[in-house]
């Protein structure tokens, strides 16, 4: 496996990072907004039309339990590379699902900056893998 192209956690503790208050209600909140976006992608059938929008909501789960994640450890970040950044950081042994949120990440905005779909593939072949990485922050969540 490739070392995964995160930015350095330096330059998001300089730039991108601030220290806030733990706020374990906003934690909640978003954990729930979290789960209530993950049973819409689980009700939502797949198809060439849906799969670039359940990929973006997989995507959006993932990045809020990393902001609540973040939030746990009494920081706000201004960028989602840093939240990939500290989780990386935090956990090398999942080096594997870090390469799999950034490339989730580079899909998301070619979808929304440039309207590219994205592949049916990168879904087949990572949708237990998205489900893993959620199970994966949900419990260092707890």
């Amino acid at each position: 496996m490739t070392q995964p192209n995160v930015m350095d956690w330096s330059v998001c503790k300089e730039s991108f990072i601030r220290q806030v208050y733990e706020d374990p209600e906003r934690i909640k909140s978003i954990i729930k907004q979290a789960n209530q976006r993950l049973k819409r992608v689980n009700n939502t059938e797949i198809s060439e039309e849906t799969v670039s929008f359940i990929i973006e909501d997989y995507y959006e789960v993932i990045k809020e339990l990393l902001i609540a994640y973040l939030l746990k450890d009494g920081m706000r970040s201004k960028n989602h590379q840093c939240l990939f950044s500290y989780f990386h950081k935090k956990n090398p042994e999942y080096e594997t699902e870090v390469v799999i949120i950034l490339q989730m990440s580079h899909f998301r905005n070619r979808l929304c900056y440039y309207g590219e779909s994205i592949p049916v593939e990168f879904y087949e072949k990572n949708k237990e893998k998205f489900i893993q990485i959620i199970n994966i922050i949900t419990n260092s969540l707890l």
